[in-house]
């Protein structure tokens, strides 16, 4: 047991078996009180029921009572998440006060990471002062073990709030374009409530932020067919500036569309017979209108592309009118978590699949290559990406702040974790033994990238953990008094992260600097998903930071481009590189600690005229071969071929002096080519 404990932090210390027991009454429980780490035992339910009922619903009839009082002030962790407890259902309340006067203080009810009828609490515990634990038996009185961990209380702390939505917790996103985040919960409706068979539909909650950090409570009846169990992804798909929803469950998806200006919404798609997992919004062929993306966990994945007229069409898998060679074709599926990411630098975004379950072949994680033209190569193994190992979800950042996306593999199930630092070639490095990770061993579905201190270095959200980024590829875990798994945005507009589940868990904060970057586009694509943005400061240098719609597995989280800057006091410049591969946008010396809204095409940086007079590319016309030269050194710069439509072809990196055209139909084009901030267009024949 003590090596299965040993998993919640780095920064346990050593837990005994205790002998102490369970009491019928919080009255007998102060008799013998725990005072430290350990693990616990309820062996019957013959007690008092625990009152008042802390999670709602229906009391119990019996309970069982421990009294707790530390010796210090510590973050404490309450659990019985524990693999020896798989057949338990158990429920939790934890009061303070008297046992004449009980207040309730912390509650779980199906918050377990390996079995969701487990209950998990964090909270901050005061030297000397006690806590009444209780459990009952509503749902279950089988036998199980709790633990009780004492960590010490970590650099990052977060104030809990209740927040009633009467639904399930799943986004935080601005939903009514005002540029603050909002709250999303979806709510079952019984259509039947007399009758033995329920017949459920889904609707929504949206807590809308004000500017001074409360909310407004609004509901909107959709009737839409599927929950939102395992994931909801949002983006405005059809460019009305209002956010709409893809979310689905274990029978289906739904497409819900915002109308009205944000005040009413519709179910615009209904599929059933798809097995949803992670989904997302994403301009999956690069014709500057927003897609949808749905991993299939028990088949090839889906997706519905979007055309001019905000017509989306199904397809799924391979297809020569969609993506030819499919995006996750196994015939069995395995799909869970999707990550769109530029990952090779080259301006458009990828594809990352964790995969999980079955053969080796169905659970081994896939790396997908945009080429730029609507066609994907699978490069996986190539890559050193291609991971047999149980995963729901990977967590993208740049973590090293070198300029690339890293990867931490979020392991499943006791699967081990890995961070995969990316090599700047199109390839990755496992360098877990270096960095702690392999000493975390809490293992769980969500694992997302957020820097909750603002020091500037990306942290790791990881199942009611937040693995803190040293600065130097190393990263420390904190378990006691994180949330527990959610959404991630700032919920008070003070400029750190924040999150929400169950509860609102706001980031207490520092004195560190920030800065948040909005994005307008002027298409269809309004929030600018697919965009890299670059901000740069004297003493952190440059930050990356993909704009993309679904982190981890199940939440969505902020379109707002969040920086932490440290002690830095000023930012030298923000770049915000637009998916359409021709835009890029400049900010010079803005002032740190608010949030800027930039808008596409607003602060475009134009054409260099010495990028342009020390350029040159032949032959031209061309039948195959365009050949580069410059008096510049333009090693990995970023470069895109339109037709003379605008469409883009072709996509890539300046590897070399030489662009290979020889796919192209023949027609005039136009070479553009980005680097540092700098772009230039030359037109070209192609024979």
């Amino acid at each position: 047991m003590k090596n299965k404990l040993l998993i919640l932090s780095f920064c346990l210390v050593s837990l005994v078996l205790s002998a102490q027991s369970s009491s019928d009454s919080c009255t007998a429980a102060l008799l013998t009180p725990i005072t430290g780490s350990g693990t616990f035992s309820v062996d019957v339910f013959d007690g008092i029921a625990p009152t008042p009922v802390c999670t709602g619903g229906i009391a119990a009839n019996n309970g069982e009572w421990f009294a707790y009082t530390p010796s210090g002030s510590f973050n404490v962790l309450i659990s019985s998440d524990l693999a020896s407890n798989t057949n338990s259902d158990t429920r939790l309340q934890v009061y303070d006060g008297t046992c004449g006067a009980l207040t309730c203080f912390a509650e779980s009810d199906d918050d377990g990471n390996n079995y969701s009828r487990f209950s998990v609490v964090s909270f901050n515990a005061v030297a000397g002062n006690t806590y009444y634990i209780a459990w009952d038996n509503r749902f279950d009185s089988v036998p199980f073990e709790f633990v009780v961990v004492e960590d010490a209380f970590s650099p990052i702390k977060f104030t809990q709030q209740t927040i009633s939505t009467g639904g399930t917790f799943r986004a935080v996103v601005d939903m009514n374009n005002d540029l603050l985040d909002d709250i999303v919960s979806v709510v079952a409706r019984d259509l039947t409530p007399l009758e033995e068979n329920s017949n459920f539909v889904y609707d929504l909650n949206i807590q809308h932020q004000l500017a001074n950090g409360n909310f407004v409570d609004n509901d909107y009846i959709i009737s839409a067919k599927h929950s939102a169990s395992w994931s909801l992804a949002a983006g405005d798909f059809n460019g009305d500036g209002y956010n709409d929803i893809v979310m689905g469950d274990g029978s289906g998806v739904n497409i819900i569309k915002a109308e009205n200006n944000g005040t009413s919404y519709s179910v615009e798609v209904e599929e059933n017979g798809v097995f949803t997992q992670r989904t997302n919004f994403v301009d999956i062929n690069a014709d500057g209108y927003l897609d949808i993306f749905v991993c299939h966990d028990i088949a090839p994945n889906i997706y519905y592309l979007n055309d001019v007229n905000n017509n989306l069409t199904y397809y799924q898998g391979a297809d020569p009118n969609g993506v030819p060679e499919g995006l996750g074709v196994y015939s069995s599926g395995g799909n869970y978590g999707s990550v769109w990411v530029d990952y090779d630098n080259d301006g458009d975004v990828d594809l990352f699949l964790a995969k999980c379950g079955g053969n080796t072949e169905r659970r081994t994680n896939q790396l997908f290559r945009n080429n730029g033209n609507g066609s994907y190569t699978e490069v996986g193994t190539i890559a050193g990406m291609a991971d047999s190992i149980q995963t729901w979800s990977g967590a993208w950042a740049d973590y090293d702040n070198d300029g690339d996306m890293d990867c931490f593999i979020g392991g499943y199930n006791g699967t081990s974790h890995k961070m995969m630092r990316n090599n700047g070639d199109g390839t990755f490095t496992d360098i877990t033994g270096t960095t702690g990770i392999s000493a975390f061993t809490y293992t769980g579905i969500d694992n997302a990238p957020a820097d909750f201190n603002n020091d500037g270095f990306v942290d790791i959200f990881s199942n009611g953990n937040i693995l803190l980024n040293n600065g130097n590829m190393t990263f420390t875990a904190y378990a006691n008094g994180m949330p527990p798994q959610g959404g991630i945005g700032d919920l008070n507009n003070d400029g750190f992260l924040d999150v929400c589940s169950s509860y609102i868990y706001y980031n207490n904060g520092n004195a560190n600097n920030h800065l948040k970057i909005n994005i307008i586009g002027n298409h269809c694509n309004k929030n600018g998903i697919g965009a890299r943005i670059e901000v740069e400061s004297p003493g952190i240098g440059k930050q990356i930071r993909d704009v993309r719609s679904g982190e981890g597995f199940r939440y969505m989280s902020s379109l707002t481009a969040h920086f932490g800057l440290g002690s830095d006091t000023s930012v030298t410049s923000v770049k915000v590189y637009w998916p359409d591969g021709q835009t890029v946008d400049a900010i010079y010396n803005p002032s740190i600690n608010q949030a800027l809204t930039i808008t596409e095409g607003d602060a475009s940086l134009g054409v260099h005229s010495s990028f342009v007079d020390g350029l040159l590319i032949y032959p031209n016309p061309t039948k195959g071969q365009l050949f580069v030269e410059s008096t510049f050194n333009l090693e990995n710069a970023q470069y895109s071929v339109f037709d003379i439509s605008g469409k883009r072809v072709l996509n890539n990196k300046l590897s070399s002096k030489t662009i290979d055209v020889s796919a192209l139909n023949s027609g005039p084009y136009f070479l553009q080519i980005i680097d540092n901030g700098l772009t230039t267009t030359q037109k070209f024949i192609k024979e």
